[in-house]
């Protein structure tokens, strides 16, 4: 290769590290799915502006703070712009609209029927401006029996099976320790914006799209396992613990000081276990035969393995079954995952402003693609909005 062929090759690959470079994205969301949605987006390139009203997101009031800033805002908003409009006055109105004929995704995450009041619903939009992606992210979606109820993550878990399939065996619901509803939300919003993207590049008239996100669809789309429960048997699953219930060992194990995680899905690992256990007997014992009997016996299963994993620490334990290549591991908080080498070889947190954020997790080309640029003090990007009015004339 050349040298002016091999320069072009890198810029070329410089380039494919920030997929969404040119895109611009108009954000109308607070809180969590919508910011979570357009963060990664800015992550991969976007340039996103968030619109706020002169109030700002109330996020920015949330806490924990660090110099007065929102720890929970700046990770959601790293990269972008902030401008301020009150779009129920005709003046700011006329200026949102000046953006959106430069703009190619909007993403609002209002309650169905307040975009129209304000007259920025999808069909308005889309008269004037036919290439736009319009992104709507909801509890309960846009059409349906449910779709003027509020929610926040919790209602969405609640609603969704989630709960009821997640807590101790025999125990009541339990939440998901994260808001997961809210964040597969944001994360199903920007794959199918980006998929819009490529339709509308293939498209020869352009045409937009309007995605229509919801939280609890997203989060029952996602429960691969109790569905297969639910079509096989007709009945929904009820809490296990920690354990799969559908295959066994898969559980977490009581060790000489703490709790040790143990995932054996067939008869090959379970072997590979019986003989670190050296109890390579339990591999010709009928009850432990196979997954499915050894569902059945889970409860016997898992007094044998802890005869063994009692008299070893956590440590001890996860060095015998990684040696075997029997899939271990400890039970980590945050701070340990945070603190990790693997976190900072992969780099799971990246630096942007005072605080650091988690960036979209995939390697592009062998690179984390992830903005270095903080979240926005309220309405600093304001000037944008006299750049578009002069524009429009």
């Amino acid at each position: 290769m050349n040298l002016r062929a091999g320069c072009s090759a890198r810029l070329a690959q410089e380039s494919q590290m920030k997929p969404l470079q040119g895109i611009t994205v108009l954000d109308l969301s607070r809180f969590l799915a919508g910011p979570y949605c357009t963060a990664m987006l800015a992550d991969l390139g976007a340039e996103v502006i968030k619109v706020e009203t002169p109030h700002g997101d109330d996020s920015r009031h949330i806490g924990p703070f660090i110099d007065g800033e929102s720890v929970y805002f700046a990770m959601l908003n790293r990269g972008k712009r902030s401008i301020c409009l009150n779009l129920k006055e005709a003046d700011d109105l006329a200026r949102f609209h000046a953006l959106c004929a430069d703009a190619d995704v909007l993403v609002e995450n209002f309650r169905p029927g307040v975009t129209r009041r304000l007259g920025i619903d999808e069909a308005t939009l889309r008269d004037r401006h036919p290439a736009l992606v319009y992104c709507s992210i909801s509890g309960f979606g846009q059409t349906g029996p449910m779709t003027s109820k509020p929610a926040y993550d919790i209602i969405a878990q609640a609603m969704s099976g989630i709960m009821a399939a997640t807590g101790p065996e025999g125990g009541p619901p339990t939440r998901v320790g994260e808001s997961l509803g809210d964040v597969a939300a944001g994360m199903f919003a920007s794959w199918s914006i980006c998929a819009a993207l490529f339709q509308r590049e293939r498209d020869a008239q352009r045409a937009g799209c309007y995605l229509d996100v919801s939280m609890l669809d997203c989060l029952f789309s996602m429960q691969v396992t109790n569905l297969a429960q639910l079509m096989a048997h007709g009945e929904a699953p009820q809490p296990v613990g920690n354990r799969h219930p559908l295959s066994a060992p898969f559980d977490s194990f009581q060790a000489r000081n703490g709790q040790v995680v143990i995932a054996v899905a067939n008869n090959s690992l379970f072997a590979r276990l019986a003989d670190c256990m050296g109890a390579s007997e339990l591999v010709d014992d009928e009850r432990f035969a196979t997954d499915e009997r050894r569902c059945d016996h889970q409860a016997e299963l898992k007094a044998r393995i802890e005869r063994w994993t009692c008299e070893l620490t956590v440590a001890e334990v996860c060095e015998r079954l990684d040696a075997a290549g029997v899939p271990a591991s400890p039970i980590w908080d945050i701070k340990q995952v945070a603190d990790s080498p693997h976190a900072r070889e992969r780099g799971l947190l990246q630096p942007s402003g005072a605080v650091r954020s988690p960036a979209q997790p995939v390697f592009f080309n062998g690179r984390r693609v992830a903005t270095d640029e903080p979240a926005p003090a309220l309405g600093a990007h304001n000037a944008m909005l006299d750049e578009e009015s002069t524009n429009a004339l």
